[in-house]
């Protein structure tokens, strides 16, 4: 019983931190709309391995590494905020993919291995993620995580891997049911409005760090 409750309580964590609208579900989105799903589901496993990353250092009490990651906090965060920005421009210019081209070898609605890095970049140079499951493993009550508990601690890290892999399945087969239905003209705006939010997340974040120093 001990077991179901620790993967319960990961895929629950799995979901707290990949369902809230965000950069990558943005992004997610996207791709699904503009390359199907298949394309899509694997943006969102960069962003789920990038969670399952996370949770395995809060939860086998790697404090080393988290200490790493937030002494590195405001080059960690102006990174992934100058990632978001490119990203999001990026996103913005796009024109719209003739399904006749999705084909093509070379190109982003084929190419999975960038898909799966881009958004595991952007999830990783997000130190908040690092402190939320930090969090979320405290109120375990230390039935997880820490010196000779690792065994337990797996359990909770597959949970988040399965619970943040099952949304990102969830919304991307959701989203390509409408994948034939669109047209160019709407295919411009989804990438516009995607690449619109993008950025501006890339500039909240940007512009937090220079008040830091202002």
């Amino acid at each position: 019983m001990i077991y179901f409750y620790l993967i319960a309580s990961g895929v629950l964590m799995g979901l707290v931190a990949a369902v809230p609208i965000g950069p990558v579900n943005l992004i997610c989105i996207r791709r699904s709309f503009a390359f199907g799903p298949l394309n899509g589901f694997v943006s969102g496993l960069g962003a789920a391995l990038g969670d399952g990353i996370f949770a395995a250092i809060m939860g086998f009490g790697l404090t080393w590494i988290a200490q790493m990651i937030e002494g590195y906090a405001t080059i960690i965060e102006l990174v992934g905020g100058a990632l978001m920005v490119w990203m999001g421009y990026r996103t913005f210019i796009s024109p719209p993919v003739p399904r006749c081209l999705e084909t093509k070898t070379d190109g982003e609605g084929t190419n999975l291995a960038r898909a799966m890095v881009s958004t595991f970049a952007l999830t990783i140079t997000n130190p908040v993620t690092l402190l939320s499951f930090g969090v979320m493993f405290a109120g375990l009550g230390g039935l997880a995580g820490g010196p000779g508990s690792y065994n337990d601690a797996g359990f909770v890290v597959a949970g988040v891997l399965l619970g943040s892999t099952a949304w990102w399945l969830a919304l991307t087969t959701f989203i390509g049911l409408f994948h034939t239905r669109i047209d160019e003209k709407a295919m411009r705006i989804i990438n516009q409005a995607c690449g619109a939010l993008v950025m501006a997340c890339g500039l909240v974040v940007l512009v937090h760090l220079a008040n830091k120093f202002w």
